[in-house]
Order: C-alpha cells, then sequence, then structure tokens
C-alpha cells in the first residue's frame, strides 16, 4: 500500500469554500483513497473523509509566509511520523525544505510539486510577466526563484494543463533548471456535487443571468470584468449575480490587498448587478449556479486554470472568456472574445438564441466529463510513478 503524504497551504482557514486548493485536495484525496493508497492530508484544516488520516499545521498568516517559511522543524516531524512513500507539495516553493526534512527524517520518498499557482506567465510574444499579486515590495523575482529552486528539489512536476506546461517549462527553462521527464498535465478534479448533465437545459427566454463566482482581486481583472459588466447589464438582455467569495476578511488581509471589497462596493452600487454569498454552503452555492444561465471567466492574464470555471460547466453552464492563457485553450471558441463589443454580442446570443444555447450548455457539460475525481486520481498515480 502506498503511503501518500499530501501538504496543503490554506490561504483563506475562514472561508474554506473560498479555497480551490482546499477544495482539491477534499476531491481528491477520498479519491486517492479509493484506489487502496495510504493518505495522509498535512494541513491547517481536515478533508473530512474518516480514512484520510489528518495532521494539523499552522496556517501562514501572508501568502509570502507560505513561500518563504516553510517551517522545516514541522516537516521534519511530520515525516518521521508518516513515513510516506510519496510527498505531493502543493507549495512549490516548499519542495527544497521538504526534501531537507526527508534527509533529516532519515526517509526515503519521492518529492512531487503540484504547480497550482503560476507566479509568472507569459505573452504570445513569449515574454514572461512576474504576478503582480505576488510583487508587493518588488518581491516577485524573489518569488520567482524560489519557484524555480522548488522544480529543481521535484522528482515529479504536475500542472493543470498544457498552457501551465508550456509557461512551466519556458520558466524553468530561463532559470536553467532542467525539467527532462518530470512534467506532467494532470487537470484537477470537479465538484461532483455540482454536477448538473444539460439534457434540457433551461433555456433563457430573451434574459439571461449570468454569473461571476471568482475572487475580486485586482490581479484576477476585476476592473475588466467590471467594465464588462456595466456594458452587459445596460446593453444587453443580461442580468447579472457576482459572488462575495471572501465575506468579512481580516484587517490584516485587507491592508495587503483591499480590492475585492473596492471591487464589491463597485460592483453592488450597478443596477442589474447583485452582489450574493453563499456563506461557504457548497449547497447554496449549487443553487446560485443552478439559477443561471451562463458564467464570465476571470480576466486575470496568467490563468492556468480555473475551478470556478469548471464549477459553471459541470452545472451545464456555457462560459464566456477573454482568449488568453488557459481559457483559450479550454473555453469553446465560440465563447471567446478580444473585446467587450465581442462579449456583449456572445451573451446577447446565448440570451436570445434557444438552439446557440443548448448547443453550448451540452458542450460545456462534455467538457468536464473527464474531470471525474476517479478518472484523476488515476492520472494522479501514474504521474507519481
Amino acid at each position: 500500500m502506498q503511503r501518500v503524504l499530501y501538504l496543503l497551504n490554506v490561504s483563506n482557514p475562514n472561508r474554506l469554500s473560498a479555497d480551490s486548493g482546499f477544495t482539491f485536495a477534499e476531491l481528491l484525496a477520498p479519491a486517492l483513497a479509493d484506489t487502496g493508497a495510504e493518505v495522509t492530508v498535512a494541513a491547517p484544516a481536515p478533508v473530512g473523509d474518516p480514512r484520510v488520516r489528518y495532521v494539523a499545521t499552522a496556517s501562514p498568516s501572508t501568502k509570502y509566509r507560505a513561500r518563504f517559511d516553510p517551517g522545516l522543524d514541522a516537516l521534519a516531524a511530520v515525516m518521521r511520523d508518516v513515513r510516506p512513500d510519496v510527498v505531493v507539495a502543493n507549495q512549490v516553493e516548499a519542495a527544497p525544505a521538504v526534501r531537507a526534512a526527508l534527509l533529516e527524517a532519515r526517509v526515503d520518498a519521492l518529492v512531487a510539486g503540484y504547480c497550482h499557482y503560476l507566479p509568472f506567465s507569459f505573452t504570445t510574444g513569449q515574454q514572461m510577466r512576474l504576478d503582480p499579486s505576488l510583487d508587493d515590495g518588488g518581491l516577485g523575482r524573489s518569488v520567482l526563484l524560489s519557484f524555480a529552486a522548488g522544480l529543481a528539489a521535484c522528482d515529479r512536476v504536475l500542472v493543470h494543463s498544457a498552457t501551465a506546461a508550456s509557461w512551466t517549462s519556458a520558466a524553468a527553462a530561463r532559470m536553467s533548471v532542467d525539467l527532462g521527464e518530470k512534467l506532467t498535465v494532470v487537470p484537477a478534479p470537479r465538484d461532483e456535487r455540482l454536477v448538473r448533465d444539460p439534457a434540457d437545459p433551461g433555456v433563457p427566454e430573451g434574459t439571461a443571468v449570468g454569473v461571476y463566482n471568482h475572487r475580486l482581486y485586482a490581479h484576477y481583472g476585476t476592473a475588466e470584468f467590471t467594465a464588462l459588466a456595466r456594458r452587459l447589464v445596460h446593453e444587453a438582455p443580461v442580468r447579472l449575480t457576482v459572488m462575495d467569495l471572501f465575506g468579512q476578511r481580516s484587517p490584516e488581509r485587507i491592508r495587503l490587498d483591499p480590492s475585492p471589497e473596492r471591487f464589491r462596493d463597485e460592483l453592488a452600487a450597478l443596477d442589474g448587478v447583485t452582489v450574493a454569498s453563499d456563506g461557504g454552503d457548497r449547497v447554496r452555492y449549487r443553487q446560485m449556479l443552478a439559477g443561471s444561465h451562463f458564467g464570465v471567466a476571470p480576466f486575470r492574464e496568467g490563468c492556468p486554470w480555473s475551478m470556478s470555471v469548471i464549477d459553471c460547466q459541470g452545472m451545464g453552464l456555457p462560459v464566456i472568456a477573454p482568449r488568453t492563457g488557459w481559457l483559450a485553450e479550454h473555453i469553446d471558441d465560440e465563447l471567446l472574445f478580444d473585446t467587450p463589443d465581442e462579449a456583449l454580442s456572445i451573451a446577447s446570443r446565448l440570451a436570445t438564441d434557444a438552439e446557440f444555447y443548448r448547443v453550448q450548455a451540452k458542450r460545456a457539460y462534455a467538457s468536464t466529463v473527464d474531470l471525474a475525481p476517479d478518472q484523476v486520481a488515476a492520472r494522479y498515480l501514474e504521474a507519481l510513478r
């Protein structure tokens, strides 16, 4: 029986439903246990399945502590306790510390890094861009170097998509890190609680409800979405629901980045836009998606994958998206736009063209069929061999 230790950083311990990394682990760990693997999750919160052993760890107070202060003493103690065959570091920057902890604990284990979040992206002209969300105080290049060190310390490197694989390979090459045969694409699992076969989708009758279920950080392109939202509700037969994923954040997080609160208030002031919260309840979240007709993808330039997009598609909701990053790889071409005018045209067509809507709803659902947790777990274990 293979012992798998999954090291999980949780950036939003007070609102776990808003943390895609936690949701990923919550879906994947039980599916891995179904295969017979002995799974331990070391994280600030348990995933809930009684077959998955839980080791409590401290939640880093900031995203920079998660990358620069992995807690080597605690890691070594976990290695001695679990004695894993495979260690999966959800924070790739922690991989060198994982390797050092294994040495201290005298445990021989394969080290895999899951590139859940890339601190960079590339333009179509192959110009590297640092992620602005990790460049406070000019720390972006240090984060990039730490990420490269993590890649070098891994035996296996897992990414969500072909786009992420391309960007990770390009970044590694520039940092003189040889990935060799390490790199594998393993998409994240869909949430089976958010699946609805659109055999008979609720076609809009002249007016469509769009849902925006992404974080409202500035680096997600929320300014661009807000400008589009203003036009959608005034120039197209569309109403919008914008999800408030965070609720009341701590003063420390607001000081680091106050943009979610600013955009939430700006969007709430628009006629035709409703800002709503599911309160962290997945049943309520499903109801909110079920009450919508289509989704709007984030405008985040460095988007290697989006769980919120998959949530919409699993419910049979077409998602309109800017033609960038993974979105251009994954979303149906007829739903991609380059300009706000094109976005308005697509949304209007979804609201008024019943046959177009039916086709796109079925395509959206079909794009997630291969993301069932059991299928992803099998791919995951194959990548870890």
